[in-house]
């Protein structure tokens, strides 16, 4: 039976007909995609119809729903550049001291 669920950031579903549990983690209006996480960690997407065609049910979050991040490391999240590219010695007040008050 299609599914007439609207898709919201965070929210767990299982697919009825496949088993599969995931979460929404974003839903963009103009390309119709829905971004889901799979509950192993894997990323897919639906569109709408298929979404709307999808047996989709409610469901809790898996107690264990970090455990796909368990063994990532800073790089994998695209944070390797650690450095904060500000300059040395320089303080909030020295910043402001040397702004223009117009």
């Amino acid at each position: 039976m299609p599914t007439d669920l609207l898709p919201s950031p965070e929210q767990w579903f299982q697919d009825a007909e496949t088993g599969r549990t995931f979460r929404v983690v974003a839903v963009d209006d103009e390309n119709e995609s829905i971004d889901i996480q799979l509950d192993g960690g894997d990323i897919d997407s639906f569109d709408f119809a298929s979404w709307r065609e999808s047996t989709l049910v409610p469901v809790e979050a898996p107690e264990d729903a970090a455990a796909a991040f368990d063994d990532m490391e800073i790089d994998d999240l695209g944070y390797s550049d650690t450095d904060r590219h500000q300059p040395e010695g320089l303080t909030l007040d020295d910043w402001l001291d040397g702004r223009d008050d117009d």
